[in-house]
Order: structure tokens, then sequence, then C-alpha cells
């Protein structure tokens, strides 16, 4: 990974961990869902309003590690505005992005936000950390209504 976007990865890290996005309640959700990463104990609950096909709003509330919490903040705000099919698409290119070999060449034009996680490619135990939000945000869209887990 080159440097300029490995003290990007920690930046974002950090900011997103110390002052998460959409960290909140949305009593008026229409989909829901939990989250629990046994490995690193990470635990979310996610929460999204749907209108007319699309997400109008997203909250998540829980205790996680630094990667965990960011992941989740950068992913309730790149789903606004998204229907679910779309939110599908993101997951896909995030999974993509995390699970991929360090080798792979990783197109950050087209990624946008995501491609900052393309970090935890170099640390495999933490990919269930990142990953756990997105899960989380499918199963909610999907009405599976069990916890989600990264095991």
């Amino acid at each position: 990974m080159k440097p300029e976007l490995r003290e990007l990865y920690q930046q974002v890290i950090l900011d997103h961990n110390k002052n998460p996005k959409n960290f909140k309640e949305i009593p008026e959700a229409t989909h829901q869902s939990d989250g629990y990463n046994p490995l690193c104990g990470d635990k979310l609950h996610l929460a999204l309003k749907v209108d007319d096909g699309v997400v109008t709003d997203v909250g998540f509330q829980g205790s996680g590690c630094a990667i965990s919490k960011a992941s989740a903040s950068v992913m309730t705000t790149m789903i606004k505005g998204k229907t679910p099919a779309e939110v599908d698409e993101l997951f896909k290119q995030f999974q993509s992005v995390i699970t991929s070999s360090v080798k792979d060449a990783i197109d950050y034009d087209e990624l946008g936000k995501l491609a900052v996680f393309a970090g935890v490619r170099e640390f495999p135990a933490r990919v269930k950390c990142a990953a756990l939000a997105w899960h989380t945000v499918s199963a909610a869209l999907h009405e599976n209504s069990e916890t989600t887990s990264t095991e």
C-alpha cells in the first residue's frame, strides 16, 4: 500500500471512530438488524428507514473496535439515498476490496471512500471487523431477523 494511502486509512479510521457519523437511533426504522463479531467483541444495532425503495435514514449504535466503528460510520454516509440494490452493489465492492490480495491493484477513482479500507487487507484478522456493518445492513435490507455474526 502506498504510504499516503496508509496515512489516509489511519486518519479515516481514527476520525470516524472518534466522531462516528449517524451514531444514533432511528425510532421510525423500517428495517433493523443486529451484528456481532465474536473474534473482536464488536456489537452493533443497525436501523434504516426505507421510503419508496430508497434508504432515507440510517443509524447505528453499539460498541466495537476502531475499524468496526469507522466502517459502520463510513457505510452509513454512503448508503443514504441509495436503493437496496445499490447498497448490495456497494457491499460487493467493499467485500472485494477488503478480501482481495494486498498485491491486487485497487481502482481508487472507482471506489471513492471505500478505497481507504484497502488497508484492512494487510491485517487479515481485522477483515471481519470492517465487514460487520456491511453484513448487518445486508441482513436488515433482506429482512433476516437473526443476529449477523462474522464467524
